[in-house]
């Protein structure tokens, strides 16, 4: 087997067995690492297992692909022929998440190459980056524990029922949605609510639903894309 790897590469440079493995291996660790990074900062409702999982392949696959070229030229161009032939069609829903998958393609490029340093520091760096602005919640320029939205069928003048229940149980609350009935009177609401006390929100949600004139209340929780 050991003359197999030995003698049945007919390329220009031999193969480095070691450094291809070690490569292969650094890319895989660095991917996994990409993956927790993710985890732990991605917010919204576009997170998916198959997305986090290619980060870690993205990486390997790459460092392959890198290892493969081997600054030949020629066969460099082949394989843009190959992978032009090869669509992508999954459309990313968080912007941020195309960050992840140009840290991905860039670290398996590092190590596909054997630039094994600029793989470690970069990664280093850019996962303190990242973890930084997650963290810090940098960027954002409100913050809500709440996104309740409702119909009330009562006048309008008389939302100061439901405002007065929102002030007791909040710190800060924004109206984002009003629109109105066209025939009856009420209107479709959407609250963004900063909670006095999270541990409280259930208590909450329950008294807007006995509120006379409230109906088909729902609730998630807010993140950045919410803010108004």
């Amino acid at each position: 087997m050991s003359e197999f790897f030995s003698h049945s590469d007919y390329a220009g440079a031999p193969l480095n067995i070691p450094v291809m493995l070690f490569s292969v291996l650094l890319a895989f660790l660095i991917g996994q690492a990409i993956a927790w990074v993710y985890m732990a900062t991605h917010s919204g409702l576009s997170y998916s297992k198959s997305f986090v999982n290619s980060l870690i392949v993205i990486p390997i696959i790459v460092s392959v692909v890198m290892g493969v070229m081997n600054n030949n030229l020629v066969t460099a161009f082949g394989m843009m022929a190959v992978f032009s032939i090869v669509r992508f069609r999954n459309i990313l829903r968080d912007t941020f998440d195309s960050t992840f998958v140009l840290w991905a393609l860039a670290m398996g490029m590092a190590c596909g190459t054997h630039r094994f340093p600029v793989a470690v520091l970069g990664g280093i760096v850019l996962a303190s980056v990242i973890l930084y602005l997650s963290f810090t919640n940098f960027g954002a320029r409100q913050n809500f524990d709440l996104i309740v939205n409702l119909q009330w069928s009562r006048p309008i003048k008389e939302l100061d029922y439901l405002t007065q229940l929102l002030d007791r149980h909040s710190l800060k609350i924004i109206c984002a949605s009003q629109r109105a009935h066209d025939k009856t009177e009420g209107a479709d609401l959407s609250y963004r609510v900063l909670m006095r006390d999270p541990e409280r929100v259930l208590e909450f949600m329950n008294e807007i639903r006995d509120l006379e004139g409230v109906s088909k209340v729902t609730s998630l929780k807010a993140e950045e894309e919410s803010e108004v």
